[in-house]
């Protein structure tokens, strides 16, 4: 599928479909069963030409089975991901159940991106988690998507330059006051571009997810980029006010070149 927005956005990497799926297209790439990895990792293999499959024992860590759609999996987290998420938990770390739990960062440390184990759970009993219908969710290139496949979601990754121009466009046809367009939550880079933005596609007025705000997955996506998950039916609205818009102006044009 050829995107307008990609085009006129002048994108450095495809957009990426998000799909549910019964079956793994051939070749797609796949984090061995058991294997630690980050979810952020495969989208940039996805935005490079790659798709990637996920289904419920090759999600790579709990927080991205959590992310993806595979139910709640933070309640299998030894020591407590509220711990984890904020101060550490020494006593667990201690424990022989902790040496063989991967992580990366120490168990006894914790992450401290909130300040008490309180606020982290409050955190995670606020997500919209999900149980997807089907065996497999998809990262696959929108370029490559055909036409009997429709994507939950579809995920951008963006510079300064060119968020800008999402954000705008998103707005473009809202009236003001409806709802807040676009948003730019809390979570883990996994959440969203997954289950947040499938939240939102139940909703009359849906937002598009500004993510990959996650520190710890930044180091998998360029230092420039962020990403922009919108649900597919505010994509495909999107894409049809590309003509006559802004993006089809001197203003942009202008912007546009140094993008070049």
């Amino acid at each position: 599928m050829e995107s307008k927005i990609t085009n006129a956005v002048s994108l450095r990497y495809s957009p990426i479909a998000v799909l549910f799926s019964d079956s793994k297209p051939e070749g797609a790439l796949q984090f061995a069963q058991g294997r630690h990895g980050c979810v952020a990792a495969m989208l940039m293999s996805a935005a490079k030409g790659r798709t990637a499959a996920f289904d419920r024992q090759t999600f790579g860590c709990l927080g991205g089975g959590t992310g993806l759609g595979f139910g709640n999996q933070y309640t299998k987290f030894p020591g407590g991901i509220e711990y984890y998420l904020s101060t550490g938990n020494q006593e667990f770390a201690r424990s022989e159940a902790a040496k063989n739990f991967h992580t990366s960062t120490p168990l006894d440390v914790g992450e401290r991106y909130y300040k008490t184990p309180e606020l982290a759970k409050k955190f995670i009993d606020s997500l919209p988690m999900t149980d997807v219908p089907t065996e497999y969710v998809l990262f696959k290139p929108l370029e490559q998507m055909d036409g009997n496949e429709t994507p939950e979601d579809v995920v951008f990754l963006a510079n300064p330059d060119q968020l800008s121009a999402l954000i705008v466009l998103a707005n473009y046809d809202r009236e003001a006051g409806e709802t807040e367009t676009v948003i730019a939550p809390f979570g883990a880079g996994c959440h969203s571009v997954c289950i947040l933005p499938f939240a939102q596609a139940k909703k009359e007025h849906p937002s598009a997810i500004i993510g990959m705000t996650d520190i710890s997955a930044r180091k998998y996506i360029d230092k420039d980029l962020l990403s922009f998950a919108v649900p597919y039916p505010m994509f495909l609205q999107m894409e049809n006010n590309v003509e006559g818009s802004f993006l089809q102006g001197a203003t942009w044009a202008r912007v546009l070149e140094r993008n070049q």
